[in-house]
């Protein structure tokens, strides 16, 4: 069949025959378009065998959000995740694997924004913080870190340490038990044969951590509505009688253990020398100008912690047992100011214990209920403080627990000096873990932690609907986590006897 060619005039030839002409068609003055990269194809796939066309296109949705909404879309957007070395804690229910804490690693691994590796353990009563304390305390132990206790004052590590065949030293009235928060530590060994560079240098370590000490006991006294000052010349006061006490200032070869007693017996009874060495006129004027601290001591001395910490050290620690714990459970009755002081006795004198460790004798340092001490005042604050700063120069891992971070602002009034050191150590533990809370703690990890919405959320919600969950915060980076304990591991975590027992 045979199809006939068209022919005729197009619309401008038939226009242009009546003298009506067209528009010409503008030139194309675009640059011309860069060759594919790749071939395109339709959205079914080629049309060929075997190429994978398919009859119909899939269905795809589109959703319009902001990247702070993104993350709850699982999987999305996730954590970058961690290397599988440390502790391994439970299930990241961002990524769908295991969850491993190794805070010195962290420290050690310039892909990590960690540069510490002191930890705050932050949740609601009952949300199991005590429970990830304990695995990660215990599972470390298979990477050689060994945990002290310093301080215990619910006896929630007993189970612990009897599991690893260890007695915690029970510390409280009626007990042989006493601790020396003076003790010089291993500092004092071998001091006779020094040099005098070297003899200096430990001597401006123990001096100085003891001047911690008694600048937070003394501040941890009031006058009505108002903490004791520490000032200047209270420092050098006591500085000045602790070198006499020790022998320092008389250049002996061998320093001499003081306490809390001798140390306040001194400034009520001082030497000829003391005084003209601190520059008062005469004896008077030293008792007037120091009786607020030699009052604040003698507080210590004779009052409700009396015969605790004011004498020798009694205990012997074993510093190659797995772990070692001071209970501060016969204290609770006493008040929160009590096991405030004993916290910061026992904290000088764990310090000091730790002066020397031989590299690689790694351990963790859990400080349960350490709000009690914060709310002694600027001066506890401070020793605190110092604790959490040398974490780097010994590779301890400083773990401190409370309830909630606000409990940290406790240490005095809105806007004080307190307060702000105690907002600042919040910065000094980079990894932070935050168990369920209420929804009116929700704002106050906004304000503290810098938390968003979906973070809060997940505390408040989310952490509350079991046991164990906790969102770790590791920089800023963030981790889903529900730590697993193994049933062995939950006899030893359990805290409600008493409950049960009532029950």
């Amino acid at each position: 069949m045979n199809r006939r060619r068209r022919s005729g005039r197009g619309t401008a030839q038939l226009l242009a025959d009546f003298g009506h002409h067209l528009p010409a068609t503008p030139a194309d003055t675009r640059p011309p378009r860069e060759p594919r990269l790749f071939t395109p194809v339709p959205r079914r796939g080629p049309r060929q065998p075997e190429r994978g066309w398919s009859p119909a296109t899939a269905p795809v949705a589109v959703y319009r959000m902001t990247s702070d909404q993104a993350p709850v879309w699982w999987p999305l957007i996730a954590t970058p995740g961690l290397p599988p070395t440390g502790a391994q804690m439970g299930i990241d229910q961002l990524a769908g694997g295991s969850f491993y804490a190794d805070p010195n690693g962290w420290v050690l691994d310039d892909t990590i924004p960690v540069t510490n590796p002191n930890i705050f353990a932050f949740g609601k009563p009952g949300r199991g913080k005590s429970g990830t304390v304990k695995a990660f305390t215990l599972r470390m132990m298979d990477f050689g870190y060994r945990t002290l206790i310093l301080g215990d004052p619910k006896d929630e590590y007993e189970k612990l340490c009897r599991a690893l065949g260890v007695q915690p030293f029970v510390i409280g009235h009626g007990h042989p038990n006493r601790i020396n928060p003076l003790a010089f530590g291993p500092l004092a060994q071998g001091w006779n044969d020094l040099s005098a560079a070297e003899a200096q240098r430990r001597a401006a370590i123990v001096f100085g951590r003891w001047l911690t000490l008694v600048r937070g006991l003394v501040g941890s006294q009031r006058i009505g509505e108002h903490r004791v000052p520490f000032g200047p010349s209270d420092e050098v006061v006591v500085k000045a009688a602790l070198h006499h006490l020790t022998g320092y200032a008389h250049g002996h070869t061998r320093l001499i253990e003081t306490t809390i007693p001798q140390l306040w017996r001194l400034l009520d009874q001082p030497t000829a020398a003391l005084v003209a060495e601190c520059r008062y006129q005469s004896e008077r004027q030293f008792l007037d100008e120091t009786r607020l601290l030699r009052d604040a001591l003698g507080q210590l001395v004779s009052g409700a912690l009396a015969g605790l910490f004011d004498d020798h050290t009694t205990i012997t620690v074993d510093w190659t047992a797995p772990i070692q714990s001071l209970s501060l459970s016969r204290l609770e009755a006493l008040g929160d100011d009590a096991v405030g002081i004993a916290l910061t006795c026992l904290n000088s004198w764990g310090r000091g214990m730790r002066e020397l460790a031989a590299p690689g004798d790694l351990r963790i340092v859990v400080r349960d209920e350490s709000w009690k001490q914060l709310r002694l005042g600027p001066e506890a604050v401070k020793s605190f403080d110092a604790d959490l700063r040398l974490s780097r120069r010994d590779g301890d891992i400083q773990f401190a627990v409370a309830h909630k971070p606000s409990d940290l602002l406790s240490a005095g009034d809105a806007g004080s000096q307190a307060t702000a050191i105690a907002k600042d150590l919040l910065h000094l533990a980079d990894i932070k873990i935050l168990h369920g809370q209420d929804q009116a703690v929700g704002e106050e990890l906004e304000r503290l932690l810098g938390l968003g919405p979906i973070a809060q959320n997940l505390v408040t919600g989310w952490a509350m609907q079991g046991k164990g969950r906790a969102l770790w915060c590791v920089g800023d980076r963030q981790y889903k986590v529900v730590t697993t304990l193994h049933p062995a591991e939950l006899a030893i975590a359990f805290t409600n006897d008493a409950l049960t027992a009532a029950g």
